[in-house]
């Protein structure tokens, strides 16, 4: 059998039952476009595709074959790329072949040339007119891969030479941020023949890149906090060629983007448009719900929410809406952690979470109560596992959940079952505090946002997650003496208060040897709030009991924690004037007249400031433990300064 030489023509045999081939099975596919990019028929469309691909290659590169065989090569990496989420380095490397099969025919080489150069020796070496509209499909497709895997720099340089080759004598786009966009809208796809046998168009795929690029660089701008350019590409994008879930994700960063250049109600607007576009959008839902909540719009908040837990309880997010008949479509292009964040999906029970969260912060108690026992109820069927406690979760630490909940149950009037509750934080954590914890009084690291989300390993993290451990029981022991102090169980009620004073004694607090500077760690400051809370609520019950003297340690010791504290000062007038140490009573009371009063969550146990309020679940205790309006007292303390003057 006579060898075919190099860039010799195959028997025209070969030819025309290769182009036969490829038309019956783009032909195929076309009268099927149904099947989705991923099913089973895809896969074998794909598979025929790269048989026939194969066995064209096992001849050597020729002119007169090679439109058809880019064409067969572009058809085969449109099924590749369509079935898969995302980019993979075989497409790229099929592409580089092809261009080095090109390469082949004109008797040049493109061996140890990077996938640019190639590209750009290809552009300048090919002048068969022939061999134009396949090679522009294939850049086409190679812009695709490179979009996907976020080769902005490499995609816009790319369409430069494919403007070039195609009009040498047409002024470049100017540069800029939106060159990329430019380049790609003024980029001619050249005209087939009509014998081309293609599964998607080039002028379908342009008009994916188009839009894809303005969705990529929209998101980017947005994660860099650089809003008008932002709003401008999403609003490009919002305009372009895509199915409905990528339109609504379009609507969702928008609203994202006018949310935050301080225009709520516009967001609101955008968001209406994503559900409208796509029903199953639920993360616009749950960005509904910030917005209301950032509006302070508590009601529609709540509706929200309500109707997104309905929603993932009847209905959990389903797989990509696409348009069956476009292979390559936005979903395969656009990867960034932005879009992973503002789209991930939430499990049904951090909106519970919320649900409860809310209504409890608005005094909502009942509808609280109701949500935070569902929540409790779904921790019996392994939500540890279902979740990611990640940094993007609704959820904070499950301790804290629990507390949330006795405090609910407390406003609530259970006071029984507020004390359960809390016995569940108190004997999960009974091993997880060491007897002694020496703690350095303040950091220099940045402060965390919430107590216990510093927590990657190492010594410091082992004693920040103690001392998280501190803080839950000893709040739930204070939690529990109030419950029973509401019950009238005074005994019961001391010896809880008792029991949470004898845990924080565990905890050794020093300083380094030079200047403080740093602030006080965020739980040092909290297990002093929850000690003078203790104290006062302790003091309050001996008080009842007549034991004054036992009240007044508990107030003084209080106000060396916490000088100034209005409850502690209040009830240490009580107890004085109780134990008939009138003239102190009457001064401490003008004192305590005069000085203005501090709001809860504003003021520090040793007199600094902070700007970081109280946990959620403290805020029943602070009110428990704030001094009641006394008018017997009061007026007693006037007579007696009144008596005192005469």
């Amino acid at each position: 059998m006579k060898r075919r030489r190099r860039g010799e023509a195959p028997e025209p045999g070969c030819l025309r039952a290769w182009a036969a081939e490829s038309e019956a099975l783009a032909g195929r596919w076309r009268a099927a476009r149904g099947w989705g990019p991923g099913g089973a028929a895809a896969r074998q469309q794909r598979g025929a595709f790269g048989e026939l691909l194969l066995r064209m290659r096992g001849l050597p590169a020729a002119l007169t074959t090679l439109p058809l065989e880019l064409t067969v090569l572009y058809n085969s990496l449109l099924f590749a790329m369509g079935a898969s989420d995302c980019a993979i380095n075989g497409e790229s490397e099929e592409i580089c072949q092809g261009l080095l099969r090109v390469l082949e025919a004109l008797g040049a080489s493109g061996q140890d040339l990077s996938t640019e150069e190639l590209w750009q020796k290809v552009l300048q070496e090919v002048t068969v007119e022939e061999l134009q509209a396949p090679l522009h499909r294939l850049g086409a497709l190679q812009g695709a891969w490179w979009l996907a895997t976020n080769r902005l720099g490499s995609i816009t340089g790319l369409f430069r030479l494919l403007s070039s080759a195609e009009d040498p004598g047409r002024a470049p786009c100017s540069g800029g941020k939106n060159e990329l966009l430019s380049l790609l809208k003024a980029w001619k796809v050249p005209a087939e023949g009509a014998s081309v046998s293609l599964v998607q168009s080039a002028e379908d795929l342009k008009e994916i890149l188009c839009t894809a690029a303005a969705f990529l660089q929209g998101l980017q701008e947005l994660e860099a906090g650089n809003l008008p350019a932002a709003l401008s590409l999403l609003e490009e994008a919002a305009g372009g060629f895509c199915s409905k879930r990528v339109l609504a994700q379009i609507y969702t960063c928008l609203s994202c983007c006018t949310q935050q250049m301080g225009k709520p109600q516009t967001a609101l607007q955008h968001l209406k448009r994503a559900l409208q576009v796509d029903f199953q959008c639920l993360p616009a839902l749950s960005h509904a719900a910030a917005v209301y909540h950032e509006l302070g719009e508590m009601d529609a908040e709540l509706e929200a929410l309500a109707v997104l837990y309905e929603a993932l309880e009847r209905n959990p997010p389903a797989a990509a809406s696409t348009t069956p008949y476009c292979l390559i479509q936005i979903e395969h292009l656009v990867h960034t952690p932005a879009l992973a964040s503002l789209f991930r999906h939430r499990h049904p029970s951090e909106v519970k979470y919320l649900l409860a969260q809310r209504c409890l912060q608005d005094g909502r108690v009942a509808d609280a109560v109701e949500h935070y026992l569902d929540f409790l109820a779904l921790l019996q069927d392994g939500l540890q596992q279902q979740v990611p406690l990640d940094g993007g979760s609704a959820l904070p630490r499950i301790p804290e959940v629990f507390l949330e909940a006795a405090s609910a149950l407390e406003q609530a009037g259970r006071h029984q079952d507020a004390i359960t509750v809390c016995e569940e934080v108190v004997s999960r954590t009974a091993d997880l505090i060491p007897q002694v914890l020496r703690v350095e009084e303040r950091s220099e690291q940045p402060e965390c946002p919430s107590p216990g989300t510093e927590l990657a390993g190492g010594p410091l993290s082992q004693k920040r997650e103690s001392l998280c451990c501190l803080v839950w029981r000893t709040a739930a022991y204070l939690h529990q003496g109030w419950a029973w102090a509401m019950l009238g169980k005074n005994k019961e009620a001391i010896t809880q208060f008792s029991r949470c004073l004898g845990d924080l004694l565990r905890i050794q607090l020093y300083q380094s040897g030079v200047e403080p500077t740093g602030s006080l760690i965020p739980e040092v400051n909290l297990l002093q709030k929850i000690r003078l809370l203790s104290l006062v609520g302790r003091g309050t019950q001996f008080l009842e009991l007549g034991k004054h003297r036992e009240a007044l340690l508990d107030f003084q010791h209080g106000l060396q924690i916490s000088p100034g504290d209005p409850a502690a000062a209040s009830y240490l007038v009580q107890a004085l004037w109780k134990l008939n140490r009138k003239q102190e009573a009457a001064a401490r009371w003008q004192k305590l007249s005069e000085s203005p009063a501090e709001e809860d969550g504003q003021q520090e146990g040793l007199g600094r400031r902070v700007a970081r309020p109280y946990p959620l679940y403290l805020v029943s205790c602070l009110k428990q433990a704030t001094f009641p309006h006394n008018e017997s007292l009061a007026r007693n303390i006037q007579d007696y300064l009144r008596t005192a003057t005469t």
